[in-house]
């Protein structure tokens, strides 16, 4: 083997690797709506569970993507460490996929239909459909599709490469004899789990002991304890990335961990004991690349088959491991572990924007109340909700920036962009909140009142403003274009409730029936309740573009008054509605 042949190898293996990385994330980005769905379908089951890690694993031909997957679920909350052991089994075998895929490079007949099955015969097709679909098509979803048979192209022929690159090896002593030593069953587990440990992928280490196979030197006495190995060495992407976790997170790194300790462990031992008892002829035979395949998947079925019953007794086994403490335990609904499934880290910014949202129109509505009749405590509950809207916002923005730096689907782009426009003003919506109450507190403080024909007034204006709301958050929450349809219209109506408002206080400013100090307090609720309807102008408004696929606002807005019957209809509903006493 000279030094070209070296070349040839690590530029083989640069090539696998990065295919199989690209491969991932586009079947990532592909799947997210079919991951998104396998999660909301999940249940405490323990087959459900395990078909649950199976299928996903599957997908993104990765168990360590799916461990650390699940730890940023458990830290969020969205998983129980008992559902989490369950997915975590099913990973282990939906791993294996992986080999079996790459187990079609050794096929070798000289039949026709049976080498268009070999990858060298059919990947060329697959690259070039895949290059016109992400060159040529505008479609995000077959630019994907592209992508992830570019990526498959790719991973096989840095298959091939490898392979080529160390068949010489076959007449090279040193490398016999490295392979000789790893029959030790023990030093073949630990060469496993280093090199897994190191690449942090099971498939790409797999694939890997498949290319060295076409040597011939690689016995399946020495794949076998090698393929054992590499269980653990994934382990050690889970506990990298439990590291700053809450306790439940750590454990369910940990359940990845002893799962393939406890499994490596019991089916290594039987391993030996048969090898001392028996030693089957076939440990001596050369390992073939389908064999591999084989070797891995009945080894990931067996620990399945032991520990699954057994799942209980791990979960009290990493309870122990990580012992609980006398601090709460505190979910991180947006973990950043989420990445790994764009689509499912998008779902857990809705679910916490929908929080925010109702938190906000909350606050309102208190202070809404507080302007009727004043109470202390709603007044503390009004702030807490807007301090807490504030703490959303941050984070959710945050979080949604660095969301939308990764590769992600233009679906998911979108809903990003529009949660990013639409958090803003449900934050916006809370302050003006406590600007009501600080109104309200001013009047009380000062020991002013409203008159009579103003206290009307207000009740009228807030029943607006309470309506809006209304149809703001349904149109948010529930994606109601109905809804989102009347916002514009009866905002139009709380614009001309306000001036009208105005007019009139400066009426009874002038004929001496208010005072200028209780005027300020009602000039600036009246500022206050129409801003809230402008923010769910804008809300409605988003809603509306991200349904039609259109980022201006102004544009959108400007068409629902200018072009259309309904919303004349809707404004003179709402005027007879909401008319002055």
């Amino acid at each position: 083997m000279d030094i070209f042949n070296v070349l040839t190898l690590i530029g083989g293996l640069s090539l696998f690797l990065f295919g199989m990385s690209i491969m991932g994330q586009a079947l990532e980005r592909r799947a997210g709506e079919q991951l998104r769905s396998l999660l909301e379908r999940l249940t405490t089951g323990k087959f459900a569970g395990l078909l649950t890690g199976l299928g996903v694993t599957a997908v993104i031909q990765s168990s360590s993507a799916t461990t650390v997957m699940v730890v940023g679920f458990v830290n969020s909350g969205l998983m129980t460490l008992k559902q989490a052991i369950n997915i975590i089994m099913g990973a282990n075998i939906g791993t294996t996929v992986t080999a079996w895929i790459l187990s079609l490079a050794g096929i070798d007949s000289g039949n026709l239909f049976i080498r268009l099955l070999k990858p060298s015969s059919f990947t060329p097709v697959l690259a070039f459909i895949g290059i016109i679909f992400y060159m040529f098509v505008t479609d995000t979803k077959k630019k994907d599709t592209g992508m992830i048979l570019l990526g498959f192209a790719t991973l096989m022929f840095g298959m091939e490469s490898m392979s080529g690159a160390v068949a010489g090896l076959r007449d090279v002593p040193a490398f016999q004899q490295m392979f000789l030593l790893f029959k030790n069953p023990v030093l073949g587990v630990l060469a496993g789990a280093v090199l897994t440990a190191v690449i942090q992928s099971s498939s790409a280490s797999v694939g890997i002991l498949q290319a060295l196979a076409v040597t011939g030197q690689v016995s399946y006495g020495a794949a076998i304890p090698i393929i054992m190995g590499q269980n653990i060495g994934t382990c050690a992407t889970a506990l990298i990335s439990s590291v700053g976790a809450n306790r439940n997170a750590k454990r369910a790194a940990m359940v990845h961990l002893s799962f393939n300790i406890i499994g490596a462990g019991v089916w290594l031992s039987i391993f030996c004991l048969l090898q001392t008892l028996f030693y089957p002829v076939l440990l001596d035979e050369p390992a073939s690349r389908l064999g591999i395949a084989v070797a891995h998947s009945v080894f990931n079925i067996l620990c399945t088959v032991l520990m699954l019953p057994l799942s209980g007794l791990l979960e009290r086994l990493v309870t122990t491991l990580v012992p609980d403490t006398k601090q709460p335990e505190t979910f991180s609904e947006l973990d950043e572990r989420l990445f790994t499934t764009p689509s499912i880290a998008l779902e857990r910014c809705q679910t916490v924007a929908f929080d925010m949202a109702e938190t906000a129109v909350s606050a309102l509505k208190g202070a809404l109340c507080v302007l009727r009749e004043y109470s202390p405590e709603t007044a503390a509950a009004i702030r807490a909700k807007e301090t807490r809207t504030d703490h959303d916002e941050d984070i959710l923005g945050t979080y949604l920036v660095k969301l939308s730096a990764r590769q992600i689907s233009e679906l998911d782009s979108r809903e990003a962009a529009k949660l990013l426009k639409m958090i803003g003003d449900f934050e916006r919506i809370a302050d003006h909140a406590v600007n009501l109450v600080e109104s309200a507190e001013e009047l009380r403080d000062k020991e002013l009142r409203l008159t009579d024909a103003a206290v009307k007034e207000l009740a009228v204006i807030s029943a607006a403003v309470s309506d809006i709301l209304d149809l703001a958050l349904a149109a948010f929450l529930h994606n109601d274009l109905t809804a989102a349809s009347k916002v514009e219209a009866l905002e139009q109506v709380i614009d001309r409730l306000k001036e009208r408002l105005r007019t009139r206080h400066i009426l009874r400013l002038q004929k001496g029936g208010c005072t200028i100090d209780a005027g300020f307090g009602w000039l600036d609720m009246l500022t206050n309740l129409e801003r809230t309807a402008d923010h769910c102008s804008n809300i409605a408004g988003c809603v509306m573009d991200a349904a039609h696929d259109n980022l201006n606002l102004h544009q959108s807005l400007r068409e629902i008054r200018d072009g259309s019957e309904d919303f004349q209809e809707q404004y003179r509903e709402y005027t007879r509605k909401y008319a002055l006493p």
